[in-house]
């Protein structure tokens, strides 16, 4: 892969980075335009190469991003070979200083791409070795150990997001960079806005809880749907609105139909105004990096009852709501009802969740601690580089020198 010469000035002026991804909507797709907002802002070109489906793309290209569509499709496959090609043409033509890769499909289809001859940061979002099992969970193992080699940087969104792979035997140098929200967009959302937020979106006005994310096992709505019965048992008038779409949206409203209280209220950009509706958020997931919703929710001064799963423990911390087993349902149910029957605590616990996020989680923060990231790469790549450069000929000893003086 030819290179063109970088300038051996200044390597924070003017840098291109490109952004690979397949999510195109939802958390992946948030922490990605945070990053290159930020970037953008600082002068810096930025290529977003991503599906055309879903709005990453398309609000990339309106900050000002070049976008890139790539023909990629969730998981691995037979697709992944034509993926890897197709990338490997787009990089060759827009010609990046850094290739920042998120997710596991453009962590695979990149690093094949690539194979080290850019520089190279990986950003996971959870592994993807955690969602599989048996063949397919050894396959992503033996992968991510062998594509170290091609990571200049891994990028983890947790402590023990950075655990769990070095206890995989991935052996490849990491930063933490928990995740961040966007705290001029999310404000403290109190009962005048809550009630405005349910007459917009036209639910009644009674006690909300709303789960947000992917239709999918990762993400437990079916866990939530396990512990409704309980809840309408004790708050009968209660309503849950499940908020996203995915793989499981059959399979849910089926479920869904036979529960009282329930709607679904499918894919949705407006995430902050159901945030607003509800009386408690519920995140009752099986596995994560680190998820946004728990961090938008306590943005907005909500109640966040969340299973204690890693990730999760480290965004949400004790007076912020209540982490329970996962798949728990009694004590999934028990934490909801609690907070519907006090409000009085779940707001308490709203503004603690506000001043958690105010501390560590302003995505600002985040997006100037990756641009060190990116930095700090091409410094060692520059570094490693110059050791390999011959020894300049010292005086005398240049090419015709006879070596007996004059």
């Amino acid at each position: 892969m030819s290179r063109r010469p970088r300038p051996d000035g200044d390597i924070r002026r003017r840098l291109h980075v490109a952004h690979v991804a397949e999510p195109t909507t939802e958390g992946v797709a948030v922490v990605q335009y945070s990053y290159l907002r930020e970037q953008l802002r600082r002068g810096w070109r930025v290529t977003v190469i991503c599906p055309s489906h879903g709005w990453l793309g398309y609000s990339a290209r309106v900050a000002g991003a070049e976008v890139r569509w790539w023909s990629a499709t969730r998981g691995p496959g037979r697709s992944v070979l034509a993926e890897t090609a197709e990338l490997r043409r787009i990089l060759a033509d827009v010609d990046p200083d850094v290739v920042h890769l998120h997710s596991a499909k453009a962590g695979l289809a990149g690093r094949l791409a690539v194979r080290g001859r850019r520089p190279t940061v990986l950003q996971p979002h959870a592994w993807s070795f955690l969602a599989v099992e048996g063949p397919a969970r050894r396959a992503s193992l033996l992968w991510e150990r062998l594509a170290a080699r091609w990571t200049d940087r891994l990028v983890a969104v947790s402590e023990a997001e950075r655990l769990a792979g070095a206890e995989a035997g991935i052996e490849a140098p990491t930063r933490v960079l928990p995740n961040g929200v966007d705290l001029l967009r999310l404000e403290v959302q109190g009962p005048q806005q809550r009630l405005a937020a349910r007459r917009g979106l036209g639910l009644p006005d009674v006690p909300t809880v709303v789960c947000v994310g992917r239709l999918t096992r990762q993400k437990g709505q079916d866990a939530l749907l396990d512990a409704w019965p309980s809840v309408r048992e004790r708050v009968p008038t209660a309503q849950l609105v499940l908020v996203g779409d995915g793989p499981d949206r059959t399979e849910l409203e089926r479920r869904a139909a036979d529960l009282d209280g329930v709607l679904l209220a499918g894919g949705r950009t407006d995430v902050p105004l159901w945030l607003a509706a509800a009386d408690v958020v519920v995140a009752p997931s099986r596995w994560e990096g680190m998820p946004l919703v728990p961090l938008e929710a306590m943005a907005c001064g909500r109640s966040v009852v969340a299973t204690a799963i890693p990730g999760i423990v480290e965004a949400v911390p004790d007076d912020a709501g209540q982490l329970v087993a996962p798949g728990d349902a009694h004590a999934l149910a028990d934490a909801v009802v609690y907070r519907l029957q006090a409000p009085d605590v779940a707001t308490d616990e709203g503004w603690a969740g506000r001043l958690h996020v105010e501390d560590h989680h302003d995505e600002l923060t985040a997006a100037r601690e990756v641009i060190g990231v990116y930095l700090a790469v091409l410094r060692e790549r520059r570094g490693r580089a110059a050791r390999r450069r011959p020894l300049l000929a010292a005086p005398g000893r240049g090419p015709g020198a006879s070596g007996t003086g004059s």
